[in-house]
């Protein structure tokens, strides 16, 4: 923005939505006026991801890859594209994956390929036949990697920016190991990796469910899923884990000799955080009525300085503002000096509403002072702190200020389960923005008739069972009345 469109657009940043009231019309506007996506490409589903929310994304990409590689990952990178016969190897993952594919059928003036492309809409039929030809030996394992990348699916929903797209951003991981018990050990470190990440970096709590046999991913043993809760009342998955068994070692020949001299399949795991999708869940589950608040981890500009001045009183504050920039920059710290030509109002109301988590406000008494007024965007509350000093003053600030973003949300995950004995309960369990907890028939196949009427007649879904509770299912099931084998989670989602 120049400085004549900032004075010319001051009244154009105020940002003033119920979040709680109008959800849906705050998550639009926040995409537009904070300029984080503009819908208007022109193609359903595909969305320009603009700086301001890219700044941020690449930050949570940096994050989750050192964790990563911390944990054994090491990075690669895939074609986009996918032979059509490779997809059609493992019969259960084609099924489920098919009625989402973007499909490449010629090039150049129409002239036809020997053999269809996907646009991948998951890597697993482009990277194993590779992993078949690389795996060798059991000294091989485990092989554990990772990459950075777009994927496509013609979503069916209704699509939203970020939330849910045709095109998202994401990692995924593929790893194989000797034996089930290490890929299961596998999983167990993917979901320790969603709280590191997710909530303990991001701020964005989640609840983990193993997800039912209809649910799962195509052609795995079984998913585990995180989801969070969204300001209407639905949930939304973020980072899920799959235990693939041998199922694709079997269908893409990963077979290994082991230490006995015996030829044997490997067993496998993939794990799908996206960045993207994460990053839709962050800006909800933390923003107000005024806007963005952004972790003090994941802001663009964690700090910005706002120089208040008037008339022969400028270049005093301003070079004083310069010093102020160099001793937090020094510091390590993300700054924006705003010296554009706007009222310090206008710059207080753009920036709250982008989300700045520290603003520094100098004028001619701050100058003469050698202080600086710092303003806290979570608490909206300023303080005078000297300049001796500010750098390590900010970054305790910081700290605190992502605690106090996930302690806020956290409290929102309390009494969020209510237990729902019939349908008509259920629903109003679910009209109040709540999870139900149900007695069930099945996770298995059978179950989704069940699973089936539980969203015709309430709108939710079933989303599985809890791994971190043991709960023994008792009574009858809340829709066939047949015994109970489980105990399950409906919630209405994204």
């Amino acid at each position: 923005m120049t400085n004549g469109e900032a004075a010319q657009n001051e009244k154009e940043v105020i940002f003033h939505i119920s979040k709680k009231d109008n959800f849906p019309d705050w998550f639009g506007e926040i995409c537009r006026v904070a300029e984080l996506a503009d819908i208007r490409y022109g193609v359903k589903g595909f969305t320009p991801f603009l700086p301001w929310s890219v700044m941020t994304m690449e930050l949570m990409f940096d994050i989750l890859e050192g964790v990563l590689q911390r944990k054994g990952h090491l990075p690669m990178l895939f074609p986009t594209v996918i032979p059509e016969s490779n997809l059609s190897r493992e019969s259960h993952h084609v099924q489920g994956f098919t009625p989402q594919v973007f499909w490449i059928s010629e090039f150049g003036d129409g002239e036809k390929l020997d053999e269809r492309l996907a646009l991948r809409p998951t890597s697993e039929t482009a990277i194993y036949p590779m992993y078949s030809l690389w795996i060798r030996s059991w000294r091989d394992l485990p092989l554990k990697r990772y990459q950075r990348c777009t994927v496509f699916r013609s979503e069916v929903k209704s699509t939203r920016p970020f939330l849910r797209g045709r095109e998202f951003l994401w990692i995924e991981s593929h790893n194989v190991f000797a034996t089930h018990e290490e890929a299961k050990a596998q999983v167990k470190e993917d979901l320790e990796t969603t709280k590191e990440v997710v909530t303990d970096a991001f701020g964005v709590p989640t609840m983990v469910f193993r997800r039912t046999q209809w649910d799962k991913f195509p052609g795995g043993i079984n998913t585990y899923a995180a989801d969070t809760l969204m300001p209407d009342g639905k949930v939304l998955q973020l980072p899920s884990t799959h235990d693939l068994g041998d199922n694709f070692a079997r269908a893409f020949d990963i077979k290994y000799i082991n230490e006995s001299n015996e030829t044997v399949y490997a067993f496998q795991t993939c794990y799908g955080p996206a960045i993207s999708r994460i990053y839709g869940a962050l800006i909800s589950v933390h923003g107000d009525d005024n806007g963005l608040r952004l972790p003090f981890k994941l802001a663009p500009y964690q700090v910005v300085i706002v120089p208040i001045f008037k008339g022969k009183s400028a270049d005093d504050v301003i070079g004083y503002c310069q010093k102020v920039e160099k001793a937090l920059r020094h510091a390590g710290l993300r700054v924006y000096l705003d010296s554009r030509d706007a009222t310090p109002g206008w710059k207080y109301n753009y920036w709250e509403m982008k989300g700045v988590p520290v603003r520094v406000e100098v004028g001619q008494r701050e100058v003469k002072q050698e202080k600086v007024v710092i303003f806290r965007r979570d608490l909206m509350k300023r303080e005078i702190v000297a300049l001796t000093g500010l750098a390590g003053k900010v970054q305790t600030v910081g700290r605190d200020y992502d605690s106090v973003l996930r302690a806020e949300a956290e409290s929102r995950f309390e009494n969020l389960v209510v237990d729902a004995a019939t349908l008509g309960a259920l629903e109003g369990v679910l009209d109040k923005g709540k999870i139900g907890r149900v007695q069930f028939c099945t996770t298995e196949a059978d179950g989704l008739i069940c699973a089936e009427e539980i969203k015709n007649k309430t709108g939710g879904e079933v989303r599985g069972t809890r791994i971190d509770v043991e709960e023994s299912a008792t009574g009858a099931c809340i829709v066939c009345g047949k015994a109970a084998k489980a105990v399950v989670y409906v919630a209405r989602s994204y």
